[in-house]
């Protein structure tokens, strides 16, 4: 509980004080009665909704990882950052519109 609390507290201190959402973990109620903070419980259908997104997400990241792997010594990861901002970006502009942003060219094969 102390380090849920902890957590929590850093979080309230970086972002502010929001109502939060949870799967029902024991240690979360106390916690965020201590802090003073709203706190509800997500339904079965909301939670299996968000592990969905989740893994969709940690698949997407694996296959990147997995067709172009890092072959730097200490590598600070920042290629893997770039793809994330970039499958956020086109993840979020293809539910919002339903359709890329970008056209395909045709290629032509001269004879």
């Amino acid at each position: 509980m102390l380090v849920a609390e902890k957590f929590i507290r850093s979080l309230v201190e970086k972002y502010g004080r929001h109502t939060v959402y949870t799967h029902g973990g024991t240690w979360y109620d106390e916690a965020y009665n201590i802090i003073g903070l709203k706190h509800y419980l997500h339904s079965p259908f909301q939670k299996s909704l968000m592990e969905r997104v989740n893994q969709y997400f940690k698949d997407r990241t694996e296959s990147f990882d997995d067709y172009y792997p890092c072959r730097q010594i200490e590598c600070n990861l920042f290629h893997v950052y770039n793809w994330i901002q970039f499958f956020v970006s086109m993840y979020n502009d293809t539910i919002s519109n339903n359709t890329y942003n970008f056209q395909l060219k045709e290629v032509r094969i001269l004879p």
